[in-house]
Parts: structure tokens; sequence; C-alpha cells
């Protein structure tokens, strides 16, 4: 499916259920490469988190990563953010309901900010990881920064870790730079 922005891809899984439950191929390299996410996936990752829970925004400068990510139990509202400094779509969000019943999947390209909002009562997220996590290089910017205006669905306050209620505002981090295609 389209997306605003350029380089995020959002995709729908073929989902096959029956009395048993249900099947869904998460990934296969030859398609992801005609799609243009030919990125070596080195790290896999399993988040789970309960209602309310807002994780973000999040983003490694000098090892940044590109991410696919899919929910397999649950709802999200998931955004991404282009933070390249120079880029055509700098300061733009794109945000999608991800759950397990949509069967939709996010490429999220390297240079992008990314974060995430619980809106089921339990939310397991699975994401593949073109580096390896580094906690020196994490940054985190303010999920609520002003520049952005994001539309978070939120149910009223957002539990948020000690480390995002800290997250400084955009003017005050070190952004990486759009390297034009």
């Amino acid at each position: 499916m389209p997306t605003p922005i350029p380089g995020i891809v959002l995709l729908e899984l073929d989902a096959f259920g029956d009395a048993r439950g249900r099947f869904m191929e998460t990934y296969r390299r030859e398609r992801y490469v005609e799609l243009g996410i030919a990125g070596d996936f080195v790290q896999d990752n399993l988040s789970s988190s309960t209602r309310g829970v807002l994780r973000g925004l999040h983003y490694q400068l000098a090892n940044p990563q590109g991410k696919l990510l899919h929910v397999s139990r649950g709802e999200i509202f998931d955004v991404c953010v282009d933070i390249r400094a120079g880029s055509p779509t700098f300061r733009k969000w794109f945000g999608t309901v991800l759950s397990q019943d949509n069967h939709r999947q996010l490429w999220i390209p390297p240079g992008f900010a990314h974060g995430f909002y619980v809106t089921s009562d339990v939310a397991d997220v699975a994401y593949k990881c073109t580096t390896v996590y580094s906690a020196q290089d994490d940054h985190s910017i303010a999920w609520n920064e002003p520049d952005f205006a994001i539309d978070w669905p939120l149910a009223g306050e957002p539990i948020l870790s000690a480390r995002d209620r800290a997250a400084p505002r955009m003017r005050e981090c070190t952004l990486p730079t759009y390297l034009a295609p």
C-alpha cells in the first residue's frame, strides 16, 4: 500500500485461518527485495506492552536501523517520523493501525524515528532490524514534539518509561542527514 512518505512501505500479509487458528508468512526475502526492501536483517525483537503504553520516539544515529514490524497479538497505533535533516519530507509523520486482525506489516527505513501506542489490552510487536541495537547510540525525541503534531489516539495520559518521559525536543537532538538517492 502506498504511503505519503517515500521509503515507508505498508504491506498486507496473507493470513490463512481455520478452526485450529491461523498461519501467516511474515518474511520471505525475495518478496521484500522486489519491493525495494533489500536490507539484510541481523536482529529480531519482540516487544510486549499493555493498554496505554507509548514507546518512542526512538532512533539510532551512527548505526541507524531499518525496521520491518507487525503485530502478532493485539493492536497498536504505529508512527514513524522522517527526522533526516534536509529530506523533502523532514518532520513529516506517518501513522497506521497495525493489529493481529488487519495483518499489516510496516517497513520503516533507517533515519526515521519510531514509536507506537497500544490500543488493545496487550500487544506483541515483532520486528526485524537491519543493524544490531546499540545502547550507546540510542536516542529519543519527545513523543509529543510540537513540530511533528502527531495525532496519537490517546485514551488518557500515556504510560511512558522514565527515558521516554525525559526525551528532549527535536531542537535539542542531533539528527541524521538525508542522503539523496
